[in-house]
């Protein structure tokens, strides 16, 4: 499954795979907007992959299959002061 990735020029992190380089038809509008115009940066044969750096592999397959498009967002950020109230023993 060969496919194309794109990164973002408004988010950080963010990338957007689709089934066809250059096809958006089946992105919605509404996401291209926020992504932003669409930056590629490479092309990945899921097939010949095992894993992927952040995304759940299968996971990606799949929703390319469903929907055309997968999009990958960054990991969310720790909470620090979370952190630092559970190293202070304060949690509850």
């Amino acid at each position: 499954m060969l496919t194309a990735i794109y990164k973002s020029p408004k988010k950080q992190q963010t990338y957007l795979y689709l089934t066809k380089r250059d096809d958006f038809s089946k992105v919605p509008e509404a996401l291209l907007e926020t992504f932003g115009k669409p930056q590629f940066a490479l092309m990945v044969n899921l097939a010949a992959q095992s894993k992927l750096a952040i995304a759940d592999i299968d996971r990606v397959k799949q929703q390319l299959l469903d929907t055309g498009y997968y999009l990958q967002l960054p990991p969310p950020e720790p909470n620090l002061l979370e952190q630092h109230r559970q190293s202070l023993g304060l949690e509850d």
